[in-house]
């Protein structure tokens, strides 16, 4: 399962007429980063950072002369993505800005069934919260002591530990396989749609029951009558 955890900076908070200046993304197959990892600033035209969104991510109008317009970057962008899931905090507003910049080119919107938003799920799980990424870096114990501004690429970065942890940690992945049931998964990320696939093992591992275990084991079973359940299984050798 090919994942995509991102974020995005933009010059204000209104996806009508604010651009996305900046989007940072980490790649996950099967719930591991695999290295690959995207990271674009964008020139928004005409539109001026809003002085509110510049004190939360220090971007100025300045430092974006020089970079590419959102159309030039489009196909770069939607190439990292390809088939893979995209993961946001907060992924409405984060897919309210991309799509409002895919459809001033004329593209098709990233439909909700490809997104998961995180801030829905640590809602799910922590409903006390808060569930703010910060928060939740110091709940699953993640360092972000660097983080004293938002930054697209530093903030997927969290996030994609901090996701990791919430779906189960890291030992997903050891020796499963994760599929979608029903081939989907919920639009938020819903747990109950994650299954696991356990691999059958090719022999069975030799019993460590000792005989005097064994022994004490059937007198119990013996006790419990012929309508305890565990007289309807046979004790492995």
């Amino acid at each position: 399962m090919r994942e995509i955890i991102f974020d995005t900076e933009t010059t204000g908070l209104d996806s009508r007429i604010d651009r996305v200046i900046e989007i940072g993304g980490i790649e996950l197959l099967n719930h591991f980063p695999t290295g690959r990892t995207l990271h674009l600033y964008i020139n928004p035209g005409d539109q001026k950072i809003h002085p509110d969104a510049l004190a939360v991510h220090g971007i100025t109008d300045e430092s974006l002369k020089d970079k590419p317009p959102f159309s030039a970057v489009v196909d770069q962008i939607l190439e990292f993505f390809g088939d893979g899931r995209w993961i946001a905090h907060n992924a409405t507003f984060d897919m309210g800005f991309m799509n409002a910049e895919l459809a001033r080119l004329g593209l098709p919107p990233i439909l909700p069934e490809r997104v998961t938003d995180t801030l829905s799920l640590a809602r799910r799980k922590n409903p006390m919260g808060p569930n703010s990424l910060d928060a939740l870096c110091r709940r699953y114990g993640i360092d972000n002591s660097h983080r004293t501004k938002h930054g697209a690429l530093l903030d997927s970065e969290l996030l994609a530990e901090v996701y990791i942890e919430m779906i189960g940690g890291r030992q997903t992945a050891l020796g499963l396989g994760i599929a979608q049931s029903n081939g989907a998964a919920s639009n938020d990320g819903d747990l109950a749609d994650i299954v696991i696939e356990v691999i059958d093992r090719p022999r069975l591992l030799a019993s460590r029951l000792s005989e005097v275990e064994a022994t004490a084991h059937d007198a119990l079973i013996a006790k419990l009558g012929t309508k305890g359940i565990w007289a309807k299984y046979d004790r492995p050798n």
